[in-house]
């Protein structure tokens, strides 16, 4: 996630030390014992957080006996935790008692029978349509949760930076409209607890990483909403921040320890140099100030090289995909965080789950900066960051770039989006890259094509879905969304989902096409799994071919201002090895791509307009 603000809300130096202690003894007291719940069968060794009042060195005892030991425990720096390592032997409810001299405090903790196949659980994948939702601004469905008492900031719809209300129960109701659109799995922005006093609304500055906000709902209906999606045959995914937490975060007033967030002696912002990672030349500081400095002044920028921190956050991923049944995981603002103990925090997550997908936020080009994030990449360091999958930011400029204009000039137009293409080389998995032309942190696609022509952006609702990769499109852009201020920023940009009878006449006829394109996508294994060839074309045009042994799409983009001449002898090479009477998948027309006789009548496309062409073997 990006910014284009500065909250207002500083921490006057509230990071910089830890709070001094008390020298008297205080009659110890658990608040909170994290992860909240575990499993029976798990690969991850389970280590409790326990925090509250005068915690460290207490005597830890476990009723009943058997079925949770204690293997150890340490303290942490501030006296008011204490991390207890446990041996999960069988499921049942325990009686976690901490004894000092003669006062205690207990806690009730709960082992669950893990789920049957939960390990070998699917994920996200090339068959899949991602359909990614600002959780704020998308449908409010229940007014009672807009305003909350125990939260800093209430609802305030007339406030373009403010809550709108929007809610699990939203997305819920909104199950229907997402099939409807092609998609086949939910992204929604984070769900957890923000409690900034303003700006909350994004979610990304977590106060309490195991509690779904309460203006969201609760975790038990944050599991009801997964398990309805996954009745419905969606998948779902769960935005995860471990870069960075929230100013408002209850650790904040007591650090376990005082290298738990990463600080200076001033405030100060990351650099947002990704490439001091990688790159043979950079300095220390530079990668430092990338990797340590703050997203933001209302987000703290934590230290995973703490390795209680790291097995917390562990934890932390794993007890989510466990206790909501998750199928993937988005991780937000990677390139930032410490490199090595990320990879390790990925590795233990599909040490967990060995089918798991995990797409990384890496918001760099080019492609060999953002290839260097993709697990088993060839990196000349070495360096395996053990992310699945990547974002593919290249192929998304390289769109927009290409429709923002008339394409005129050498190397401009569709040849941007064929050399962009041209790099898949670089990747370890080019199918692993998460396609899209538009994201909550971006003007939206509508926004920036030339005219805000709607036939534009159908050429790139065309291309993400006929690509290699896993397509993702964010809620609103299968209506052609515009964004309401282009003036406030990302506020602006992230509206609510529109009712349908409010649409125009052409808004109508782009959704029409939006799911007629993406629901061919949803039942065509060729897009899914097939090899690409590709053509360029000096004319503002682009051609490639997605294949298999059993057939082919032909995807022809008109991305010019006059009607194009599909040049089929061109593609002899590829169209010699399927049935060249093909199948128009918009309109059911059949037609002919046979380059071999010249009683075929030339193949025309229109200005701003694509062919899309089912060929069998």
């Amino acid at each position: 996630m990006r910014h284009s603000f500065f909250c207002t809300l500083c921490l006057f130096g509230l990071a910089l030390s830890l709070p001094l202690y008390s020298a008297t003894p205080l009659r110890p007291r658990i608040d909170r014992a994290e992860p909240l719940s575990w499993w029976t069968d798990m690969n991850c060794p389970l280590t409790l957080m326990l925090q509250g009042q005068d915690l460290a060195d207490a005597q830890v005892s476990i009723k009943p006996a058997e079925g949770l030991i204690v293997k150890g425990q340490h303290n942490a720096e501030s006296p008011n935790y204490l991390f207890v390592d446990l041996d999960v032997q069988k499921a049942g409810t325990y009686t976690i008692t901490l004894k000092k001299g003669n006062k205690k405090t207990s806690v009730q903790y709960t082992i669950n029978t893990r789920r049957k196949g939960s390990r070998e659980r699917g994920s996200f994948t090339t068959a899949d349509v991602i359909y990614l939702i600002m959780s704020d601004r998308f449908v409010d469905g229940d007014e009672t949760n807009n305003t909350v008492k125990t939260c800093a900031e209430p609802a305030r719809k007339d406030f373009i930076h403010g809550r709108w209300g929007g809610d699990i129960q939203g997305i819920i109701n909104s199950f229907d409209h997402i099939i409807e659109t092609g998609a086949t799995a939910i992204w929604p922005t984070p769900l957890l607890c923000d409690n900034e006093a303003e700006w909350s609304y994004h979610g990304y500055a977590c106060s309490d990483y195991y509690h779904i906000d309460p203006r969201y709902g609760t975790n038990e209906l944050y599991r009801e909403m997964v398990a309805k999606a996954h009745e419905k045959g969606l998948k779902f995914i769960m935005d995860m921040v471990p870069n960075h937490c929230g100013s408002t975060h209850w650790w904040m007033k007591d650090y376990p320890y005082a290298d738990w967030i990463n600080t200076f002696p001033d405030y100060t912002t990351t650099n947002n140099v990704f490439s001091a990672n990688y790159d043979i030349n950079a300095s220390v500081y530079d990668r430092e100030l990338n990797n340590s400095a703050w997203f933001d002044k209302a987000m703290p920028d934590m230290n995973i090289r703490n390795r209680d921190l790291l097995h917390y956050f562990k934890q932390w991923a794993i007890w989510w995909i466990e206790y909501a049944n998750l199928d993937g995981l988005r991780v937000d603002t990677y390139p930032y965080i410490e490199k090595e103990p990320a990879s390790e925090w990925c590795q233990a997550i599909l040490d967990e789950y060995p089918n798991f997908n995990i797409v990384g936020e890496t918001w760099t080009r080019p492609a060999s900066n953002v290839a260097y994030w993709q697990a088993n990449a060839r990196n000349y360091d070495g360096f395996n960051s053990h992310l699945p999958a990547v974002m593919d930011f290249p192929v998304e400029e390289a769109i927009r770039q290409a429709l923002e204009n008339d394409g005129s000039g050498w190397g401009n137009g569709m040849m941007k989006v064929y050399d962009a293409m041209s790099q898949d080389h670089l990747y370890a998995n080019p199918y692993q890259l998460l396609l899209f032309v538009g994201n909550h942190d971006m003007d939206r696609i509508a926004d920036v094509v030339k005219d805000n022509d709607y036939r534009r952006v159908k050429l790139a609702l065309t291309m993400i879905a006929t690509m290699r990769g896993i397509p993702q499109i964010f809620a609103g852009d299968e209506y052609g969304v515009r964004s309401s201020d282009m003036s406030m920023g990302h506020s602006g940009l992230r509206r609510p989902l529109p009712e349908y009878s409010t649409l125009s006449t052409e808004q109508k006829d782009l959704y029409a096409f939006h799911s007629k394109l993406f629901s061919f996508r949803k039942a065509e294994p060729i897009i899914w799994n097939g090899k690409t060839m590709h053509f360029a074309g000096r004319d503002n045009t682009y051609a490639y071919f997605r294949y298999t042994d059993e057939g082919a799409v032909f995807v022809f983009i008109n991305a010019s201002e006059q009607e194009r001449e599909v040049p089929v002898s061109h593609y002899n090479e590829i169209l010699g090895e399927y049935n060249p009477q093909g199948t128009n998948i918009m309109t059911g027309e059949s037609i002919d791509l046979c380059p071999f006789t010249a009683r075929q009548k030339p193949i025309r496309v229109a200005p701003l307009s694509a062919l899309v062409v089912k060929l069998e073997r």
